[in-house]
């Protein structure tokens, strides 16, 4: 028997998550059974669309049910293995959630080559956040040479990666962040504009150093970023939607006005397409295109990646916060069997 500490939804928050929503406990936990493998976790990513995952609200995933352990990709060692496609001590990217310890299907497993880069880039860069900027922008947003690329939350690892693949694909990159370090570290990504949106005068900002104004606007924020990317986007811009983490924690809307006409309005005066997404509808078209092509463009230098390590699957709660609120630097990973 191993026992197994791990974190529960215990109550459906209302707003932002509090501690009482979660609940810490052990159990034993037995062996795999045909088929199937127990894994000790060492990486935890930590995603915006978990918030979603804990409200009952009809989304495009099932919620998760009070007093089951909160969901997340996770990367893990194989401790027992009851399959022939893996063997004990093979390094494996899996979805065992808020946990250290888990049992999985073989089958809903991928082997991780720490040869390609470090581990933990299996829940960021070289992961689904890698994943949904590469498929989002590539098959939506469809950048072409010379065109203007725009991205909220730029430095977060669906952003950054976003801005370097327009970089790439020959287009210009507008990269939108909070705070002056943030936005520092954008131009070190090789982004030609930088704007911090936390200076209240984002609007102005954008029409002085966009003129030519924005082909492709990547939209993961929502909420007062948008509202100023929206004067600025040309005639048949595309925009692609993964992520609206603004409104995540919202229990009404806001006051104001009913702007969805003029939005509207906007959408049909310059034939704007603006379409949601979820990565898993582009995986049989484009995954294996995206792990070779990220790849190499990791190893080559083409793209590069920050990494928000944290310690302790305990503080798991308290860093989902932070990473909500844009608290987080990088690809926000809790680090539960691994080193920090």
């Amino acid at each position: 028997m191993t026992t197994n500490h791990r974190i529960r939804l215990n109550s459906r928050p209302v707003g932002a998550p509090a501690a009482e929503n979660y609940l810490l406990d052990e159990v034993d936990l037995g062996s795999p059974g045909e088929g199937e493998v127990l894994l000790r976790t060492l990486y935890l990513s930590l995603d915006p669309y978990m918030r979603g995952r804990m409200s009952d609200a009809k989304s495009y995933a099932k919620p998760v049910e009070v007093g089951d352990v909160m969901v997340g990709a996770t990367v893990s060692e194989v401790v027992e293995s009851n399959s022939s496609d893996f063997s004990t001590g093979d390094t494996v990217l899996g979805y065992g959630g808020w946990q250290e310890y888990s049992v999985e299907k073989a089958s809903h497993l991928r082997r991780v080559d720490p040869e390609i880069a470090p581990i933990s880039t299996a829940l960021g860069v070289l992961g689904m956040p890698g994943f949904t900027a590469y498929s989002g922008l590539l098959e939506i947003g469809r950048p072409q040479p010379g065109e203007t690329v725009a991205v909220a939350a730029a430095t977060g690892p669906v952003g950054s990666v976003v801005g370097q693949i327009a970089k790439i694909k020959g287009a210009k990159a507008v990269g939108i962040a909070g705070g002056p370090d943030k936005v520092a570290h954008l131009d070190e990504l090789g982004f030609d504009v930088a704007l911090d949106h936390r200076t209240g005068n984002l609007k102005n900002e954008l029409k002085e150093s966009v003129p030519q104004g924005i082909d492709v606007y990547f939209e993961n924020v929502g909420g007062d970023v948008f509202k100023a990317v929206l004067p600025r986007l040309n005639t048949y811009a595309r925009v692609p939607v993964c992520g609206l983490v603004a409104n995540y924690n919202l229990t009404e809307l806001p006051e104001g006005p009913d702007r969805s006409g003029a939005l509207m309005g906007n959408i049909l005066t310059r034939s704007l397409n603006i379409r949601g997404f979820i990565q898993t509808e582009f995986v049989e078209k484009h995954h294996e295109n995206f792990l070779s092509d990220m790849s190499g463009w990791v190893k080559e230098g083409k793209v590069r990646y920050r990494e928000d390590i944290r310690p302790g699957l305990d503080k798991a709660p308290e860093y989902f916060n932070d990473l909500l609120t844009g608290g987080n630097f990088g690809k926000m990973v809790v680090a539960v069997g691994a080193e920090s």
